[in-house]
Parts: C-alpha cells; sequence; structure tokens
C-alpha cells in the first residue's frame, strides 16, 4: 500500500452502516427467489458446458492448501490462450463447479478455461484466499503447457469477490518473489469487482472477513502500486449495486488508458456474467477481443 494513503480516509466513509449495507447488499436487492434462481443456473450451465469437453478437471494448483483447479476446452498437440475465471461469492461461498459456464463458448472459439476452486472464508483470510490465487496464476504460468495451455496467452476475470481478486492479479509487487514475469496475467476482465474494500469493514460481510480498516487497505488494489497496466475492460451491469457501480467506475478510471469501462445494459449483479455463455453478448466479444490481442 502507499505510504501516502490514509487508511481511514475513504469515499463513503461518511455514509451510515445502513445506507452501506444498502450498496453492497446485492443478495437482497435481487430477492431470494431469483438470487435462488440464478446459483442454480451457475451449476446447470456449468454442468451443460463442460459435458463432453477435453480438459483435465481437479488438478492441484496449491500444494500448501491442497486446492484444486479444472481446465477445459484444450486441444491435443495446440496450446491455447486461457480465460482463468474467479468466482464469487463474498469470499464465502460457490465452487470451480459453479463457474464454468463459459467453457464451451471459449472452447468454440480456441480459447482454454480455468477455474480454480481457493478456501472460503471464514476458514481462510483474505490474505490467503488473495496466495491461493496468486498460485493458480502461477500454476499456468509453470504447468499449463503440459495441460493444453499457452502460459503466454493469460487473461484473468471473475466476478464480484471473484473481481476483487482478479485485480488482486493485475496489480505489482508479487510477481517477482514467485518467479514470474511482470506481464504474467497479460489482460483482465473483472465484472462488478470490488477495488477497495475499507467500506465493507463496516457491512455485513465483514462478519466473516474480519477485517479491521489498516488490512482492508493492504487488501485493496485500488490503493496497491502497479508499473505496468495490462488491458483490461471493466464490466458492471446496469442495475448492479450503487457500491459495485461506484467502484467499477471509479477503478476504470485509476487503470486509466489501459482500461475499458463497461455497463452491461439490462443485467444485474447476477447475471451479467451468465453473458459470457453466449459468443454474441457484448461482455463475450469483450473477452475475446482481450485474447485476440494477445
Amino acid at each position: 500500500m502507499d505510504d501516502l494513503v490514509d487508511p481511514e480516509d475513504w469515499p463513503g466513509r461518511d455514509r451510515s452502516d445502513a445506507e452501506l449495507d444498502a450498496a453492497y447488499n446485492v443478495r437482497a436487492k435481487a430477492g431470494e427467489e431469483r438470487f435462488g434462481r440464478l446459483m442454480a443456473r451457475y451449476r446447470e450451465m456449468s454442468d451443460a458446458a463442460v459435458d463432453g469437453l477435453p480438459g483435465h478437471p481437479g488438478v492441484v494448483y496449491d500444494e500448501a492448501s491442497g486446492e484444486r483447479l479444472d481446465v477445459w476446452g484444450v486441444a491435443e498437440g495446440d496450446p491455447r490462450p486461457a480465460f482463468m475465471f474467479l468466482h464469487g461469492g463474498y469470499w464465502k461461498a460457490l465452487s470451480r463447479a459453479d463457474s464454468a459456464f463459459m467453457a464451451r463458448m471459449l472452447h468454440e472459439q480456441g480459447v482454454a478455461t480455468v477455474v480454480p476452486d481457493y478456501t472460503l472464508a471464514p476458514e481462510a483470510t483474505l490474505e490467503e484466499i488473495v496466495r491461493q490465487t496468486r498460485a493458480a496464476v502461477t500454476w499456468v504460468y509453470r504447468h499449463g503447457r503440459e495441460h493444453g495451455i499457452d502460459p503466454r496467452r493469460l487473461v484473468v476475470g471473475g466476478s464480484s469477490a471473484g473481481g476483487h481478486l482478479t485485480a488482486m492479479t493485475m496489480v505489482g509487487g508479487w510477481q517477482r518473489e514467485l518467479g514470474l514475469p511482470e506481464d504474467v496475467v497479460k489482460a483482465a476482465m473483472p465484472f462488478s469487482g470490488l477495488f477497495d474494500i475499507r467500506p465493507l469493514v463496516r457491512v455485513y460481510v465483514n462478519e466473516w472477513l474480519g477485517l479491521d480498516v489498516r488490512r482492508a487497505a493492504a487488501l485493496s488494489p485500488e490503493l496497491l502500486p502497479a508499473e505496468r497496466r495490462c488491458r483490461a475492460v471493466v464490466a458492471v451491469a446496469e442495475h448492479d449495486g450503487s457500491g459495485f457501480l461506484e467502484q467499477s467506475r471509479r477503478f476504470a478510471r485509476h487503470w486509466g488508458p489501459a482500461a475499458e469501462p463497461m455497463v452491461v445494459e439490462g443485467r444485474d449483479h447476477f447475471d451479467v456474467v451468465l453473458d459470457l455463455a453466449d459468443p454474441a453478448s457484448r461482455v463475450s466479444r469483450a473477452l475475446l477481443g482481450l485474447v485476440r490481442e494477445l
């Protein structure tokens, strides 16, 4: 974290706790019936997408935690560019099994899909979840080729909490200690991400994160150094929670000319990412554009 950043001085700090809860409680905004239906669709669409696809499911990518990832949509003798998708769930829910709904679309476009699990909160701290995410990137760089992936062509993306984790792979300062090139993540596409997590210290999410404001600042990608800024599409849904809309707009400005902000019309926090199953959707076209630039 930049020493010039005051961890106590964050946008929206003057709002009441109730106002902050409303800004970030997208489950309540969607309603329990719609939320449950969409979570079921995540799993159903993921199951359908990977049915019969060539791949390498259940690979241990991190010996320390034993966490696993799935690789889908590879081709014999043809290392493919890869899209790594980091699931959301406010760091405490969902899994890789709910997160492969784009795999068939990408396979048909010549792109592999990598979907890691990470240990969920509160069993793991957010610092540990970030470490595991970066370990998954490290695995792709070191072992991707033997699993049908070109490690020089990696795009990372994720939704909600996964958008935060995506951005934690975009920033600098961690690659060297893992023996990775600074540009190991060539491009990124966070959806409805959280880039300054200090507001979450005062909302219900902190029941399982247990953060104080200084730890939250140190885990906020908007506050972390990034000498190299990869190409990024910073996507958010038109009907997203107000906190997510504000954070996505601010992070896109922060990332500068390398970022393309995208507000996806007619979508909310939970269904926007499902558009990745449709090659004609705006978000799929943007993702494929990132891949083809590599």
